[in-house]
């Protein structure tokens, strides 16, 4: 089943969501799959990253992948990366959480970021072109990103979300056919202006710049890829082309569009968005 169209999305919050996560919604215009065109700094026009921003009615996702990563895609890990490669996926970029707009105003609130974050608030000028298109303007007018819709969801939006002791482990983000998926490192970085910056700050061993590295965000297609929920670019290289076994861990509740981890453990799952209905459900993630 292809969970994909054109038209502008409609949609319900699950009751399951918690009081934290009884947000305001966004304006309908902004919910969807959106890539980036360009960015215009300094007078400048570029597009050197593969970049996709996923957002449901509150939660979003976004993965930065540099198009030219040469060298390795051979790897099956860490291990088979020299030090030179390690700092190219320093370049990287990530971060999912909630968005909330005040007037034309967004803010994105990182609950897992692949770089660290230099205190700055993540805020832009959303200005919607038509619907298939939006430019972001910097609030100090620094730049301007090019937006474009890829695709409607007709109200298909799920997010997922495990934490422990309040720290965000994992997410997954879905909107109509594509997903995103988060896994966060084991410590949280040091603030710094980058992840170059803090390695070099911190004169980081090779082990400290792995576990800074080892952070996942991957996107992909739920269907119509080489294996369902297919993972096409990852922060870690060796993760395309696989099924996301993330999904194995859900189990559809019986009779309700509600899903359930299948083992019970100490982290906390929580369903905060789910617009789909129990034949999606049970087609996305089995009986």
């Amino acid at each position: 089943m292809t969970l994909v169209a054109d038209e502008a999305p409609s949609t319900r919050i699950d009751s399951g969501a918690t009081s934290r996560e009884s947000v305001t919604q966004l304006p309908t215009w902004v919910w969807g799959e959106w890539s980036r065109d360009w960015i215009l700094r300094a007078k400048v026009k570029s597009s050197t990253l593969d970049v996709h921003y996923l957002q449901t009615p509150t939660y979003f996702a976004d993965i930065r992948i540099p198009k030219v990563r040469s060298g390795i895609s051979a790897a099956k890990s860490f291990a088979d990366l020299t030090d030179q490669q390690l700092r190219l996926l320093a370049g990287q970029d990530g971060f999912t959480g909630l968005t909330t707009m005040a007037g034309t105003v967004a803010t994105w609130s990182d609950d897992i970021a692949f770089q660290p974050s230099d205190g700055t608030p993540d805020k832009g000028r959303l200005e919607r072109i038509s619907f298939h298109r939006m430019h972001e303007l910097g609030l100090d007018g620094s730049y301007i990103e090019s937006w474009r819709r890829r695709s409607g969801a007709k109200g298909r939006y799920l997010v997922i979300r495990v934490e422990h002791s309040g720290r965000l482990l994992r997410t997954l983000v879905v909107v109509g056919n594509q997903f995103v998926y988060v896994r966060n490192r084991v410590k949280d970085l040091s603030m710094a202006p980058s992840l170059e910056a803090l390695i070099e700050a911190k004169k980081a061993t090779r082990e400290e710049i792995v576990g800074y590295l080892d952070c996942e965000f991957s996107v992909g297609r739920v269907r119509g890829g080489s294996v369902p929920w297919e993972i096409q670019q990852s922060t870690l290289p060796w993760r395309e082309g696989h099924h996301l076994d993330f999904v194995e861990h859900m189990s559809v509740r019986d009779g309700e569009a509600g899903l359930v981890p299948r083992a019970v453990g100490d982290d906390q799952w929580s369903v905060p968005v789910n617009t789909l209905s129990p034949r999606d459900i049970k087609a996305l993630f089995g009986g």
